[in-house]
């Protein structure tokens, strides 16, 4: 079960680095609160067809469980999205790897606090080499680097993103028993709902760019892969072995990301990227090798 988890996780993380890339290409091509709406519209047309039969079904479910799958929605699709586009704008995607590595810890935390999950010395060694990692990556293998960073109001608002993104991921133990399908669709429109009232801001203040071909090939990926299929691969390799051990996984976003740059962008592979992706693996290792061995795997909660 573990090892479907681990492909699961993988595949997501890829993606999500793969949506790094997609946001770098977008600049100029497409604005943020453009390609936030328009990747959840696409997203809820793809999963209307699939989803429909299951949701009419499951509809008591949902009317009952409504305020909790909005909340997962916005939070973990919509705001985070937003918030991180909107963080780039002010601050260095140095910065935002940082802080993004502070999502395992809080998802351990918040687990503690509110279901009294405990963590063993081995995960909380496994968290500190993964953040080890990112942190390396993100300095570009020269921590002199960290002491010319500068705090600024990006920073301040990519925490809150932090915070959102690790209660949706600690919030899914919440989430109700239903078929995936009726799930995905749910939280699909969640999100393209409350990403309605920030694109209509941008057109209100004029900053729209009008997508055009690149601009909707990057549309096209974030809907496919880093909003549906990357969302599925989450949700269930979170069912599989619990927020505290899926969250670890997130720390390889930065290093797919730069990755994906090597090879699509044309960026240049470095030592310290080899280096910084075997701190990341070696943590993951290290922390699921414990956790696995002390953990009460959770039963599947989609049908």
């Amino acid at each position: 079960m573990h090892r479907s988890a681990y492909i699961f996780l993988l595949l997501t993380t890829l993606l999500w680095g793969g949506n790094s890339v997609a946001g770098k290409l977008a600049v100029g091509h497409v604005s943020p609160m453009t390609l936030v709406f328009l990747r959840w519209v696409l997203a809820v047309a793809i999963m209307l067809p699939i989803g429909w039969k299951t949701i009419r079904k499951d509809w008591p479910v949902v009317r009952k469980h409504w305020l909790v799958l909005a909340a997962l929605g916005a939070s973990g699709f919509t705001l985070f999205n937003t918030i991180f586009y909107t963080a780039l704008n002010h601050t260095t995607a140095i910065n935002v790897s940082i802080e993004q590595a502070a999502m395992p810890i809080l998802i351990i935390v918040a687990n503690f606090v509110f279901f009294r999950l405990r963590v063993n010395w081995a995960q909380i060694a496994g968290v500190a080499l993964t953040v080890a990692g990112v942190i390396l990556t993100a300095c570009h293998g020269d921590p002199r680097r960290l002491l010319t960073l500068e705090l600024n109001f990006g920073d301040a608002i990519m925490l809150v993103a932090v915070f959102l993104y690790s209660g949706y991921s600690v919030g899914l133990r919440l989430k109700p028993v239903m078929h995936w399908q009726s799930l995905m669709l749910a939280l699909s429109v969640a999100a393209l709902v409350t990403a309605l009232p920030f694109f209509l801001w941008e057109v209100a203040a004029g900053k729209v760019i009008v997508p055009d071909a690149r601009g909707w090939a990057v549309i096209v990926y974030t809907a496919i892969g880093a909003s549906v299929a990357s969302q599925i691969f989450y949700i269930r390799g979170n069912e599989l072995i619990g927020a505290n051990r899926a969250g670890l996984f997130i720390n390889l976003v930065p290093i797919f990301g730069t990755l994906l740059s090597v090879l699509i962008v044309g960026e240049t592979f470095q030592l310290y990227q080899a280096l910084a992706l075997v701190l990341v693996l070696g943590g993951i290792g290290l922390a699921e090798n414990s956790g696995r061995k002390t953990a009460i795997l959770p039963s599947a909660r989609t049908r």
